[in-house]
């Protein structure tokens, strides 16, 4: 009983709900890519994957930092740097929209 009073007061605090909203998002991507997978009949990635993973885990991030925890922190900030190159690759990657003709 007393783990699920610290589970409740935890969640109460505005940066356990910051950390409940960055798992939420990051879980999410999974949803999404699954979704898109389904639509697509093969398994894909898509874009907004990206941006899920950049919201939710620079969110965990704020939150493990706060809780000082260093192995959720390195984990977190790994994978952004992981996500936001993809981010880029992808960009690079997209063909300049052709102006005026």
């Amino acid at each position: 009983m007393e783990t699920l009073k610290h589970f409740v007061d935890v969640l109460a605090n505005p940066m356990g709900m910051l950390g409940m909203l960055g798992q939420f998002l990051f879980f999410s991507r999974f949803l999404v890519q699954w979704i898109a997978s389904e639509k697509k009949g093969k398994s894909t990635v898509p874009l907004s994957f990206w941006y899920l993973s950049i919201g939710g885990g620079g969110l965990l991030l704020v939150y493990a930092l706060w809780r000082k925890d260093p192995v959720i922190s390195l984990g977190q900030l790994v994978g952004l740097f992981v996500y936001v190159r993809n981010l880029m690759l992808i960009y690079r990657r997209k063909p300049a929209p052709v102006v005026g003709s």
